[in-house]
């Protein structure tokens, strides 16, 4: 791209990105017109874990319309979010269940009310109900260290003593995207780091976000659908407030401010598009609206390491 032609698109999309810092208009994108549309009366969208299969009809779970409707700024105070958490709620508590097949080797219940529990406290941290879930995972992993280290065999057995699973039946591990959501500000304040650590060294990262490597292991590839894969998990990362969690992640923003293109702008290229945290702008045709998207995703993570 000539130099010309260069400024005139930094200089278009630092317009365009002060514009929808303003407006906010992810929310009234054709991307989350499309979610709500589908949703269904009683608040979910058929299904609900993510791995459940889709069908023409319904073509996304409950999950995947939260994180995809997350992403692109819904809260608590809009309601589609409302009514989902309503629904997500009456299966916490029994009034409802969700339709997903019930896993029969697996603790299952636990599962579903760990799923739940998640969702529901990421849009209101304040349930009383996913807190009482939340308070249960909490009590596992802080009698799951000793000498500053994560025991296995602790954590098996406090499993066992807190959630009582069927006997014979599979348990959950502790780097699932579940556990490591819930338990963000849960954790006594002398294991939440100890935790925390763990998790960012862990070989094969957090459980189904898709990039499989360690947090400490960056993309190999800046403009990749593997560096969106990698921004998700930091994003979750970002949400524990503890000051020493926050300084491990340093090193990423390092990285970020490493790879601008522009005073305060970063592209991560067509190939980063995973319909999850991309693309938030109605199109990618243009350029300034894939960097616009790539810089606002950006430049939030940058703000909630600090």
């Amino acid at each position: 791209m000539r130099n010309c032609d260069f400024d005139w698109l930094t200089n278009n999309i630092k317009n365009d990105t002060k514009k929808l810092e303003e407006k906010m208009d992810y929310k009234n994108g054709k991307w989350a017109k499309s979610i709500i549309e589908l949703q269904h009366n009683d608040g979910s969208w058929g299904y609900f874990h993510t791995l459940s299969k889709p069908t023409q009809k319904q073509p996304m779970t409950t999950e995947q319309a939260l994180r995809r409707l997350e992403i692109l700024g819904f809260t608590i105070n809009d309601k589609p979010i409302q009514k989902t958490i309503k629904y997500l709620n009456n299966c916490l508590i029994g009034k409802e269940n969700i339709p997903d097949y019930w896993e029969k080797d697996s603790d299952w219940k636990s599962y579903v009310d760990l799923m739940l529990s998640t969702w529901i406290k990421r849009f209101t941290p304040d349930d009383k109900f996913a807190n009482n879930i939340s308070s249960k995972w909490a009590e596992i992993l802080n009698n799951s260290f000793e000498n500053n280290q994560f025991e296995q065999k602790l954590y098996d057995s406090m499993y066992q003593k807190v959630l009582s699973p069927e006997k014979g039946k599979r348990i959950w591990g502790c780097m699932s995207h579940y556990v490591v959501s819930i338990l963000a500000n849960s954790l006594d304040k002398n294991i939440e780091p100890l935790y925390f650590e763990y998790v960012i060294n862990f070989p094969t990262g957090i459980y189904y976000y898709g990039y499989n490597k360690s947090i400490k292991t960056l993309p190999e590839i800046f403009t990749s659908v593997k560096t969106s894969e990698y921004l998700r998990m930091v994003k979750l990362l970002t949400t524990y407030t503890n000051k020493i969690c926050k300084n491990k992640l340093y090193f990423i923003k390092e990285w970020l401010e490493s790879n601008k293109i522009d005073d305060n702008m970063w592209d991560l290229g067509k190939a980063s598009k995973n319909n999850i945290l991309f693309p938030l702008s109605d199109s990618w045709r243009k350029d300034e609206y894939r960097i616009q998207d790539c810089t606002y995703i950006i430049k939030e993570l940058m703000g909630n390491i600090k």
